[in-house]
């Protein structure tokens, strides 16, 4: 046999290392030595798959074998029966949920089919603490291109034609942020990565950086040439720890091989990236706040204009994109403009990832197109509801975002569709209700949330969601009345109208969406003191008036 003929790829994400995917590598490693294989097999841990309810998962190669639910002590049965004879462990297979039939091949299972993976085209694929197989992948040739063969003018117009939209939840040209920062002369530019990911049941960004951290680096370096900075700083919360470690790691490999430091591919050009540990504050997501906290500061929010393209970090240029935007650059440089912009919609092009959570069969991180629908996710690569119950909301957008109805599914998933009903794209947060849960007690869980993350600096905010949280608390106490109702739309437009920044302005949105598609709901509450779902505690006693639950 010849060296090296096997790898099996062994998920490495928190998701699978909290179920004991590191105890599940170093066992087949053991059993492979032991057998007398270690010069044939490798075991390689790489990042996450996305099929994170499956996990821990280990795929086969070049077999193409994707084992699902795996446990540590399953390892001696893939070596002895896959590794040294051949045979297929079927009891590891996926089973398809409908048909009942056992998938061997990762392509062939639904929750892949309709997924096209370009910023998480290398997670589950690479050891992500080996900068060698990033480089075999294209890994730092579309950074070696721009600065052999491209002008900073030259880049920008690249990726404004690309028409790449900002991934962490405003939606904002790429192109057109990087040509703005790159106007400002000064001496001295940042580009800054906003890691700092804090929606609830949100993990893109973390899963990017641990399983591949290097397309980061390199899109920042890139993004420096394009601006013109030679400093960067990637702020990421001190919660991620197995994504800091990569990304040391990936820092240091990276100043080893000079493609970071000093005259980077012989060039003139010098670019280096710092980490910056954020204490888990949400509001830092908002730029200016996560701005102010690099610079020691409180993590508060600044009036704009002047924008940070202008005056930001240390009061120069800077330019603020979030993970899973710079992860898009490296295969636009390469494939160019006009391949991306073909994927997507008219106004919002390529793909998004997206936690997909919840109330749904089949939880884990995808990428679609832009253009897919709510109902293909939810139900072709989320595999449908848990226990055959009927959907009765789907939240995009995290705690800024809005609860979207059943018989709005099939609205197509880009960001003017999903604004026009009341939630928005956010930076990739989907969580799936059913008919037990209560869109109320959904609606407080939201205030609960961003009254706890604002940091008080603007009063519309700091009063005003602790109003609307109050209200929502006395409606599911059974004190509430119909008047309550309209105080908390008033309320809500308010918030939205005033507020200093995004957190505040964004806020009221899961409050006034139910309201909008769940106003029966709120009724049942105030007039008959009654939760359809049984959830609110200080109602689940009463009935309707009908005396139907």
């Amino acid at each position: 046999m010849n060296k090296g003929r096997m790898h099996l790829l062994v998920c490495g994400g928190t998701g699978c290392e909290s179920q004991e995917s590191s105890k599940l590598a170093n066992f087949l490693e053991v059993i492979i030595d032991k057998k007398g294989y270690k010069d044939e097999v490798q075991v390689v841990k790489v990042g996450c798959f996305g099929f994170c309810e499956k996990g821990p998962i280990v795929k086969v190669l070049p077999d193409n074998v994707f084992y699902v639910e795996v446990s540590p002590k399953d390892a001696k049965t893939i070596v002895e029966e896959h590794v040294i004879k051949g045979r297929i462990v079927e009891r590891l297979l996926f089973k398809e949920p409908i048909k009942e039939e056992k998938i061997m091949f990762q392509e062939n299972m639904p929750f892949y089919k309709k997924q096209m993976r370009i910023a998480l085209r290398n997670c589950g694929l690479i050891d992500p603490e080996n900068i060698e197989e990033y480089i075999a992948l294209d890994g730092y040739e579309a950074l070696g291109k721009v600065l052999t063969e491209m002008s900073p003018e030259e880049v920008i117009k690249v990726v404004k034609d690309s028409c790449l939209r900002g991934r962490g939840g405003g939606g904002f040209s790429t192109g057109l942020k990087w040509e703005l920062t790159h106007r400002n002369k000064s001496s001295q530019k940042y580009i800054v990565c906003n890691a700092d990911e804090g929606d609830p049941g949100a993990f893109m960004d973390r899963s990017i950086l641990e399983g591949d951290p290097h397309s980061v680096l390199e899109a920042m370096a890139i993004a420096g040439y394009a601006i013109g900075a030679n400093k960067g700083y990637i702020y990421i919360r001190a919660e991620y720890p197995l994504a800091i470690e990569r990304l040391k790691k990936a820092i240091k490999q990276a100043r080893e091989y000079g493609l970071l430091g000093k005259n980077i591919f012989g060039t003139d050009f010098s670019f280096d990236i710092d980490i910056k540990l954020g204490a888990g504050a949400f509001v830092c997501g908002e730029e200016t706040a996560l701005i102010n906290s690099i610079e020691g500061g409180r993590g508060e929010p600044n009036a704009k204009p002047p924008f940070p393209a202008e005056s930001g970090l240390y009061d120069k240029p800077t330019c603020v994109n979030n993970v899973e935007t710079f992860a898009n650059i490296p295969p636009i440089i390469l494939k160019g403009a006009s391949w991306y912009s073909s994927i997507g919609t008219e106004k919002s092009k390529g793909t998004k990832v997206f936690a997909l959570a919840g109330k749904v069969n089949n939880v884990g991180l995808v990428e679609v197109p832009m253009g897919i629908t709510l109902r293909e996710i939810i139900y072709d690569v989320g595999g449908g509801i848990r226990g055959n119950k009927r959907i009765k909301a789907v939240q995009t957008g995290g705690p800024s975002g809005g609860c979207i109805p059943e018989q709005n599914l099939d609205i197509p998933i880009d960001y003017e569709s999903l604004n026009s009903i009341g939630s928005m794209m956010g930076s990739g947060g989907m969580i799936v209700m059913d008919e037990d849960d209560c869109m109320v007690n959904i609606a407080k869980f939201y205030l609960e949330f961003t009254e706890e993350e604002s940091c008080g600096k603007c009063t519309p905010c700091r009063i005003g969601n602790k109003r609307l949280h109050e209200i929502l608390n006395k409606i599911t106490e059974g004190k509430g009345t119909e008047e309550d109702l309209d105080r908390l739309v008033e309320l809500g437009e308010m918030i939205k109208s005033s507020s200093l920044c995004g957190l505040g302005q964004t806020s009221p949105n899961p409050v006034l969406s139910t309201l909008k598609f769940f106003r029966q709901e709120y009724l049942e509450h105030v007039k008959n003191k009654y939760c359809p779902a049984g959830v609110c505690q200080g109602l689940t006693g009463n009935k309707k008036s009908n005396g139907k639950h």
